[in-house]
């Protein structure tokens, strides 16, 4: 079983499901979906996992990774049935394969480059670079594969396709382009902009619009028939019937409705609640909820279109179609808004209107469950919900830099734990390897050597850090993070100080929390726990400095002797005051004799 901390979470979250049919998903720690499954009673069967010992040991192991549950409530047990399948396909988790091998799935990858290439692959790489599946079969890749290649004419070389190299006429035609599957982008024979069309469609297609693929394939297959290759047309129909396999359909969705987005709202005094389903193929392919804390009077139609274009963005959906309770606040060019009063649309609005209700519910349940707790976890928790965080920042960090044009950079981390500074902690850095005034590059010095050193010592990381600074400060921190493979394993945002906007790593988008928000004090606390610290360091390097810079004259006085004499006199004044016998005490008879008389030569006399 998991842990207590974490099985009595679990079994809080489980506790607040509705006692109604749908599908539950377990993630893992990292996000993950590892198990989907199915129950007429969500609440009696979730409970379940957590309420006994099991002796199976696949059971076991699956409830010592679960990390946290979602759910989707349907109509009916059937419902649940059909969904779960549907889910299954799609998101392949780990649980539900029987364990008969960790073999990893394939994927298609198109790669993040001038000209990309599209390939199956079984390992992700976070370059940039769009992934889509995982598939069950790579006989279901190879296929759409092969079919790219005879729909569109990409390149398959691996060579470095630069605008640099192209203008140097670096490469040269290959057999490809001779049998016609590359149009040569290599020697500047085909533009960016006709190439990235293709892929464009090709994205199209490996997000579930197969409608174009499909129609070509039998056009071929019928043109192949005629002419009597028969062979030929058999091949394209086994490719045909795969793709048909591809196509995971649900009838909770009526296969006539395609490419469309349902989102309700639920409004409160305080707060609005928003559910988005994604239908895809007469499939729900996508499911999210979403919070907003109101700060004004908004009105639903206006919080419903920033919803709407907020969703479309996160999800990339390009829907033509958007079933919404109200009509939003906003118009969008080639998409129609729906108000469904009968039929399956309804069902739909029906469907997303009673999972909006039951989050609603789980929230305002766990708000009253973070009143019981004590003042800084109750704070803490509250900074969990309103960061979105998987976990409690019960251990945070927060890092300032400082210098003047570039003099004497330092910078500073201070370290808050159960919501209280953990002075003993505290770390303070001389900048090594960046010259002139680069905060940027100063960040992700300090940062990485700060988290290499915890690392490599073995020592607790923290759940949250706080980068004082904007977007450019944090994504230097998160180089470095990404470079110790730390970048998933940590909450990292960024607090500037102008708006005291919140940024999250490769989001445009601030949060603003509310000005008396606890979370938002917690956050300014921290920030401001770490400038005055970082300043109080740069003002004693300076000081140090300023000392050195005066006495690093004195006739033969060295680096070592210098340091002693600022280590034990602290300032100017207190060498030039301290008496013969003090000196040589401290630095022997001839370096206090030169020291003496550089400051006083009367005092030998």
């Amino acid at each position: 079983m998991p842990n207590s901390d974490t099985l009595a979470k679990l079994k809080e979250q489980a506790s607040l499901l509705p006692e109604n049919p749908g599908i539950y998903q377990y993630f893992d720690d990292s996000g993950k979906i590892i198990y989907i499954g199915k129950a007429k009673n969500l609440k009696k069967r979730v409970l379940q996992y957590f309420n006994r010992e099991h002796y199976d040991l696949k059971t076991h192991v699956l409830v010592n990774k679960i990390s946290e549950i979602k759910h989707i409530v349907v109509n009916s047990e059937e419902d649940a049935f059909l969904l779960e399948n549907n889910l299954i396909k799609k998101y392949q988790p780990k649980y539900n394969l029987l364990l008969k091998d960790d073999k990893s799935f394939p994927w298609i990858t198109i790669k993040n480059e001038l000209f990309p290439r599209v390939y199956k692959t079984r390992r992700l790489i976070k370059d940039g670079s769009k992934y889509f599946g995982p598939y069950s079969s790579g006989l279901i890749v190879n296929t759409l594969l092969d079919l790219f290649r005879q729909i569109y004419p990409l390149r398959t070389c691996n060579l470095s396709l630069t605008s640099e190299n192209i203008k140097k006429k670096k490469f040269k035609k290959c057999l490809e382009y001779h049998i016609n599957n590359c149009k040569a982008p290599c020697e500047g024979l085909q533009s960016i902009d006709e190439y990235q069309r293709d892929i464009d469609d090709i994205q199209n297609i490996l997000k579930g619009n197969t409608g174009l693929v499909i129609s070509y394939l039998k056009e071929r297959m019928n043109k192949l028939s005629d002419a009597f290759h028969f062979e030929d047309a058999d091949e394209i129909k086994k490719k045909l019937k795969i793709l048909d396999n591809f196509q995971c359909k649900s009838t909770i969705v009526n296969p006539s409705i395609d490419n469309v987005d349902v989102i309700s709202i639920l409004n409160d005094p305080k707060r609005a609640y928003i559910n988005f389903l994604r239908i895809l193929n007469g499939a729900i392919i996508q499911v999210h909820n979403l919070e907003y804390v109101k700060k004004l009077n908004e009105t639903e139609n206006y919080l419903l279109g920033i919803a709407i274009i907020e969703l479309r963005e996160m999800f990339q959906s390009a829907a033509t179609e958007i079933i919404v309770p109200l009509l939003p606040d906003i118009s969008m060019k080639g998409v129609e808004f729906t108000i469904p009063k009968i039929g399956d649309k309804k069902k739909l609005l029906e469907l997303s209107e009673r999972n909006l209700k039951y989050f609603r519910l789980e929230k305002l349940k766990q708000q009253a469950n973070i009143t019981k707790l004590p003042p800084a976890i109750r704070i803490l928790t509250n900074l969990k919900v309103d960061l979105n965080m998987e976990k409690i920042p019960i251990h945070i960090e927060c890092f300032d830099n400082s210098n003047i044009q570039g003099k004497h950079p330092v910078a500073a981390c201070v370290v808050f734990k159960n919501g209280k500074p953990a002075n003993k902690e505290y770390r303070h850095y001389n900048v090594k390897n960046v010259k002139g005034p680069d905060d940027f590059a100063t960040m992700e010095e300090i940062v990485y050597r700060r988290y290499k050193r915890l690392l490599d010592e073995n020592l607790p990381l923290p759940q949250l850090i706080v980068i004082d600074g904007g977007k450019g400060q944090l994504s230097a921190a998160m180089n470095s993070l990404k470079k110790l493979d730390l970048a998933e394993q940590i909450t990292v945002i960024g607090i500037a100080k102008r708006l005291e906007e919140i940024f999250f790593p490769e989001d445009p988008i601030p949060l603003y929390l509310d000005k008396n928000s606890p979370s938002l004090k917690v956050i300014q606390q921290i920030r401001d726990e770490a400038h005055r610290f970082g300043i109080n360091f740069h003002r004693n390097s300076r000081s140090a400095a300023f000392l050195k810079s005066e006495i690093e004259n004195i006739p033969g006085i060295g680096e070592k002797t210098l340091e002693l004499l600022i280590h034990t006199f602290k300032s100017i004044s207190g060498i030039k005051n301290a008496s013969i016998e003090r000196l040589r005490e401290v630095i022997g008879e001839a370096k206090a004799k030169s020291v003496a008389e550089y400051f006083n030569p009367t005092m030998l006399c």
